[in-house]
């Protein structure tokens, strides 16, 4: 996924109305949990299946690109997290069947995927930095180490609130994220498209600055208006290979 996938000066200043179609990108979180009785199989067969299936992860339909992370160790229920960017529905749809249908696929479950969208924010036109987020409508990884993704719902109260009002205490919320400036953050949308209203996903290279930020952010006047934000994921950043290799006990070079 590179860095240099951004709206275009002419696409920039545009409504969303009037925005080319695809200048938006599908975003999917998808975490993965392996059976434990998969590391029973003969080793040979085992690591033939981890190949086979690197070679898929590695292989996505045209336009998706994906970044692989792990959660191994660091939460029960899910393994890795494969972090989706596509076109389309029907990418996301078409890599997640050629995963399924692999060996390996066959022992994985997915306990938690989450689907949304990208889009501009209503509030940061007061804010404007280079690359901020909210202002870009596509996803750039900043390659950190460390990522941190949460869904995110507010509370009905919040949207019957006036424009002002939201506006004044989004203006807090987000001078409170610029004094982290080496925390990344992308806000997807996941309104209509499944059950959270947002998926956060924070780039870091330091946890103990992710907690500082989120332990701020505790005290805001708009904190009473979140529904849930949970779970959390922490994860690591590798290569499909090296996630694998965690995950699986073999040794992909």
């Amino acid at each position: 996924m590179t860095a240099t996938e951004r709206l275009t000066p002419e696409t920039a200043g545009q409504p969303q109305a009037d925005r080319p179609k695809g200048a938006r990108q599908i975003v999917s979180f998808a975490f993965f949990r392996l059976d434990p009785t998969w590391r029973r199989l003969p080793t040979d067969l085992r690591a033939d299946q981890a190949r086979a299936f690197r070679d898929v992860a590695e292989a996505p339909p045209e336009g998706l690109v994906t970044r692989a992370y792990s959660t191994m160790g660091l939460r029960g229920d899910v393994d890795f997290l494969l972090w989706q960017v596509a076109p389309t529905l029907e990418a996301l749809r078409d890599y997640a069947s050629a995963l399924a249908a692999t060996d390996l696929g066959a022992y994985l479950t997915s306990p938690h995927r989450y689907l949304a969208i990208t889009r501009r924010s209503m509030y940061i036109d007061s804010h404007r930095h280079e690359g901020q987020d909210g202002r870009r409508e596509r996803v750039t990884p900043a390659g950190a180490p460390y990522l941190f993704v949460y869904p995110f719902v507010k509370t009905h109260a919040w949207y019957q609130l006036p424009f002002p009002e939201r506006q004044r205490m989004m203006d807090e919320h987000i001078k409170v994220g610029h004094e982290f400036p080496s925390i990344k953050i992308n806000t997807t949308y996941s309104f209509g498209l499944d059950d959270q209203e947002f998926v956060v996903a924070f780039e870091a290279s330091d946890p103990g600055e992710f907690v500082d930020l989120v332990m701020k952010l505790r005290s805001a006047e708009q904190r009473p208006y979140t529904e849930r934000d949970t779970p959390i994921f922490s994860c690591v950043a590798g290569s499909i290979a090296d996630v694998l290799s965690g995950v699986t006990g073999v040794r992909l070079d």
